[in-house]
């Protein structure tokens, strides 16, 4: 039997018009808004393993007709959805340790 995965990836632009690579790792709908969890990605493949597992959150807000991602600029609301995001990730891979 085959699975086939396949990660959702995004190219952001910072404001010095450098690309980042991101895996799309989780998505979220909260307060009618949508909100992405992206894990960076790494050229390196040394520099993932070193990599401290921190995760961004991104909003999705439309402009001018397009979507795009934006940060969460209230500290308090990206409290709340780094909660709600860790509390998704732990239900989820909760157990997969204890397959071996």
């Amino acid at each position: 039997m085959s699975e086939d995965f396949e990660a959702d990836l995004i190219v952001l632009l910072d404001e010095d018009g450098e690309e980042h690579s991101f895996e799309i790792i989780d998505t979220l709908e909260y307060e009618d808004n949508t909100y992405y969890a992206l894990y960076p990605l790494f050229e390196d493949p040394q520099d993932q393993v070193e990599a401290d597992g921190e995760y961004y959150i991104f909003e999705v807000v439309e402009e001018d007709g397009e979507e795009q991602l934006a940060e969460v600029e209230d500290d308090n609301l990206l409290d709340e959805l780094d909660e709600i995001f860790r509390e998704r990730f732990e239900s989820l891979y909760d157990g997969l340790d204890d397959e071996d």
